[in-house]
């Protein structure tokens, strides 16, 4: 069964620092993309960054500099470090592989003095 559970989220301040963590299971992890997604209130689910199953990155201009996703292929783990965080960053963040539907419970990051 697919599993993913993120964890790591939480309040802090703007310009501040968190790293979000996900499990995953399931599935042969290391021959997958992965990426980080995230849900504000009232907008779409949007990605924040990508992860290939060769380590290529990418990101989208708003976090670019700012987030840096990574994996632990042993471990069947990736990871987002985001940094200098924004209030506009406050979401609920998910990781999942690029185009599958099912999500998991996700972990919320709100950004706020």
């Amino acid at each position: 069964q697919v599993q993913m559970v993120e964890s790591g989220g939480g309040l802090v301040q703007p310009g501040g620092s968190l790293r979000l963590s996900c499990a995953a299971s399931g599935f042969m992890f290391s021959i997958y993309d992965m990426g980080w997604y995230r849900q504000a209130p009232g907008k779409q689910r949007e990605s924040v960054a990508i992860i290939s199953n060769r380590d290529r990155t990418t990101y989208p201009d708003s976090v670019k500099g700012r987030f840096t996703i990574s994996r632990d292929n042993a471990k069947n783990m990736v990871y987002l470090q985001m940094n200098s965080l924004k209030p506009e960053d406050t979401a609920v963040y998910y990781c999942n592989v690029p185009g599958w539907g099912r999500w998991g419970q996700g972990t919320q990051v709100t950004v706020s003095s």
